[in-house]
């Protein structure tokens, strides 16, 4: 075994991943018996009858109210699939790490070892006082709309799953950008999604929500429209919200002419359905490892082409969104994340980008100082104004 593990640690992804990426840390010394005393006992019950009585005094007297639960159940891991809890939380520190490298979050990865819908939502509920939000990660759909619902109903936390509204987010920022360059409203645009899972399904409803002309959402069973068989409640609901036009058939079939394509499916799209697209189009080719079209092969004919990846310009990377959103929400002691703080969101990161707005720059990079305090300050504003801030 020590050998095998010498081996894996040839590689620098096994070498920097040993003994975990994360650590507990004390804010305050113990220094003597006067500093123990007052961090434990007897000072400790001085605090905690406090809390008895008045229980809104945790929010200031404990790290609950400024602690993020990163919970998965390992059944939807990156491009890895259901691969389980204890695979998962390799994935989970790093979405903490990141937690407190761009947002000055902390947060805790949870990797549950049941996959039940009600399980799922009970334990979350029971562990909940312990914390100040709970970031649903890598839950698989059509579970995950259900699980986050039922808990954003039963808490007075913010409950948001990342992998739905963080690429929202960051994907409306981005075609807010890509739309003004191109100099059309997102009402003259008509867009194609690919992909009805968490990701797809959310991003078509802020894209709905903030105004977009039309869009119609594809499966693996091709274009989604009122009427078509053997579809979920989710997309039944979604149904009835988009496509207009009442396309069926293909996603290529449903490119032509079309002004924007989504891809978050991790299927193909063909150069010539993209060639097939409408003057000054925009391609977000978002899936990862492999986009749905290979970026050079889009840029022959959109105007603007955004990926999942870092290897090339205008990464939708939803590190531009979480961090940010939960420190906003948890500064204002926010119950929920609504709607408009969303938008709120995506507004103040197409914002960072401004007139320096380029084919090659409708998004900021991550490692941009100015897109934290921007959407940080855009959502706290955006609580107080939806009567959701508790200060």
């Amino acid at each position: 075994m020590t050998a095998s593990l010498e081996a894996l640690d040839l590689d620098p992804a096994f070498a920097l991943h040993r003994g975990g990426k994360l650590e507990v840390r004390s804010t305050i010394p113990v220094r003597d018996a006067d500093d123990l005393s007052l961090a434990y006992t007897p000072g400790v019950a001085r605090v905690c009858s406090a809390i008895a009585d008045s229980p809104e005094l945790a929010d200031e007297y404990t790290w609950a109210s400024n602690v993020v639960a990163v919970v998965t159940d390992g059944t939807a891991v990156l491009g890895l699939g259901d691969i389980g809890p204890a695979a998962a939380m390799p994935v989970m520190e790093g979405k903490a790490l990141l937690f407190k490298e761009f947002g000055g979050v902390d947060s805790v990865p949870i990797c549950l070892a049941c996959t039940g819908v009600d399980e799922i939502v009970e334990t979350v509920a029971r562990l909940a006082p312990s914390f100040g939000g709970i970031n649903l990660e890598d839950i698989s759909a059509p579970r995950c709309f259900e699980i986050e619902e039922r808990l954003r109903e039963l808490l007075t936390i913010p409950v948001f799953h990342d992998d739905q509204h963080g690429t929202a987010i960051v994907v409306l920022a981005a075609l807010r950008n890509a739309a003004r360059l191109t100099g059309r409203p997102l009402s003259e645009l008509r867009a194609v999604v690919a992909g009805a899972g968490a990701s797809g399904v959310a991003v078509t409803r802020i894209l709905v929500n903030a105004g977009i002309g039309d869009i119609a959402v594809a499966d693996s069973k091709g274009l989604i429209f009122e009427g078509r068989e053997g579809m979920n409640p989710v997309k039944d609901a979604l149904a009835r919200d988009t496509n207009r036009l009442g396309l069926k058939g293909s996603t290529e079939q449903a490119l032509a002419g079309a002004d924007v394509f989504i891809g978050l499916s991790g299927a193909t799209v063909s150069e010539a359905a993209i060639a097939g697209m409408a003057r000054d189009s925009i391609v977000f080719a978002l899936s990862n490892p492999t986009p749905e079209v290979h970026p050079e092969v889009a840029a022959r004919y959109a105007t603007v082409v955004a990926t999942g990846r870092s290897d090339f310009p205008n990464q939708i990377n939803n590190v531009l969104a979480f961090p940010g959103v939960f420190r906003g929400a948890l500064d204002v002691r926010a119950t929920t994340i609504t709607e408009n703080m969303k938008v709120a969101a995506a507004t103040a990161l197409a914002d960072v980008v401004g007139d320096a707005v380029a084919a090659d720059y409708v998004i900021p990079s991550p490692f941009d100082a100015r897109v934290a305090p921007a959407v940080i300050a855009a959502v706290a504003a955006q609580a107080r104004l939806d009567g959701v801030a508790r200060r």
